[in-house]
């Protein structure tokens, strides 16, 4: 499958050898525009593998877009610009860009630096999606903990026996542990 890539520069000419090098090298690109702000709204539509933008550019900047793409984690983003300063790095850094390449590109350098980017990209919806699985079972657990409280306290059951019991619960009803011990501790605020 290929790659699909988003392109975003204020001058056509640039975005036309962009374009050009990127199919060159196998690359599809699925949209050109000239400012950010259509940079954004074209990456939420078309959820390219990655996005390549030019810092200046009009309505927006490639920053801004870069810090609104990366924020709703939509695709990673590489940046494209013949500034360098340590500033505006540490800009992008912070906008949770990718990958930053100075103009003009020289062709050897684009395809390394986007499938490094795309990489690295993938390892952070990984992560992320870990970390939200994560997340699930550490808040489970503690629903099903409190509701196994209320049990021992409210029916005299051993931590065993209360555990069994959401378990047969969840089992008998075709519902989740969480589920059920969302249930108890809601039967409880209402009895209480």
């Amino acid at each position: 499958m290929m790659t699909r890539i988003l392109i975003a520069d204020d001058e056509p000419l640039i975005r036309m050898n962009l374009r050009e090098t990127l199919q060159e090298q196998g690359y599809l690109v699925v949209g050109e525009v000239g400012d950010g702000q259509s940079a954004v709204n074209l990456t939420r539509q078309l959820r390219p593998d990655l996005v390549i933008l030019d810092i200046k550019m009009p309505h927006i900047d490639g920053l801004a877009a870069a810090k609104v793409i990366s924020s709703e984690a939509i695709a990673p983003v590489l940046l494209l610009t013949a500034y360098s300063s340590r500033d505006l790095v540490d800009q992008a850094r912070e906008a949770g860009v990718l990958g930053y390449l100075i103009k003009p590109v020289r062709d050897a350098e684009l395809m390394p630096l986007i499938e490094v980017t795309i990489a690295r990209w993938g390892e952070q919806v990984t992560r992320r999606k870990e970390l939200g699985q994560l997340k699930d079972r550490i808040e489970t657990r503690k629903l099903v903990e409190r509701a196994k409280g209320h049990l021992m306290d409210q029916q005299g059951l051993s931590e065993s026996e209360a555990f069994r019991r959401i378990q047969q619960l969840a089992m008998n009803s075709r519902k989740t542990m969480r589920e059920v011990a969302q249930a108890i501790l809601l039967a409880q605020q209402l009895t209480a």
